[in-house]
């Protein structure tokens, strides 16, 4: 399930697209479906591997057409090893939040980003991120978590300090707020109680199937308790 929206970022066949911080690859892999030549990179060594995997098992079924490059490297979010303007498109997904130079980082987002490329940022939205802080330290104090919470001024006015001009934001996980809540209440390493169990089960089959009434409930609530924030940015052509 993609936080940001490929077609307000404008990736088409043949781009080359970064997905920074690419986690377990799923933005990377619907990049690479779309027929862009895509960079996956991320920070630990498990993810860059799983991500290979899944890049290869794509090519071997002919998910991904042998034409079209996909690769994953390991790298630092504040040395990204990729010549100025390299990308047409840039994500960083849910990575921002974790980093303690993060004005750093996306001036180097901006470095990579061709002139008149696209950028989509996401991260906790405000709202439902503060719900969770303060029903549970264990939810962002804890090795790798999140060390702030954005709004989205903050977050767009840090984005233009590096020379992107915002064009848009929307929100994205409506359903997926009132499971991290619930987490948050019952201990968020708890697996075993019977309300996330069942939450969990939801989102699974909301994820793997898309039925109607998930999708519709989940329209519904995004701008009202959407967990991510989805910021749009596009570099100056000049």
């Amino acid at each position: 399930m993609l936080t940001a929206s490929y077609d307000r970022l404008g990736v088409d066949a043949g781009d080359a697209v970064l997905d920074l911080g690419c986690g377990f690859g799923r933005h990377a892999f619907e990049a690479a479906r779309r027929g862009a030549h895509v960079v996956a990179l991320d920070a630990g060594r498990d993810e860059v591997e799983g991500v290979r995997a899944t890049f290869a098992a794509m090519f071997a079924v002919g998910e991904i057409a042998a034409t079209t490059p996909a690769v994953a490297v390991q790298g630092d979010a504040l040395a990204l090893p990729f010549v100025d303007g390299a990308f047409d498109r840039v994500i960083c997904s849910e990575v921002l939040e974790h980093i303690d130079g993060d004005l750093a980082a996306m001036a180097e987002l901006a470095r990579v980003l061709r002139p008149g490329g696209t950028l989509a940022v996401t991260v906790p939205r405000e709202g439902p991120e503060r719900i969770n802080w303060a029903l549970s330290d264990e939810y962002h104090n804890v090795p790798g978590g999140h060390i702030r919470i954005y709004s989205r001024r903050v977050l767009e006015e840090r984005l233009a300090s590096v020379g992107l001009r915002v064009s848009g934001h929307h929100y994205a996980h409506g359903l997926h707020s009132p499971y991290w809540w619930l987490k948050c209440l019952v201990g968020t390493t708890n697996e075993t109680n019977w309300f996330v169990r069942q939450y969990h089960r939801l989102l699974v089959w909301d994820i793997m199937k898309h039925p109607v009434i998930t999708r519709s409930l989940d329209a519904v609530l995004n701008p009202l308790i959407g967990k991510s924030l989805v910021v749009y940015a596009r570099k100056p052509a000049s």
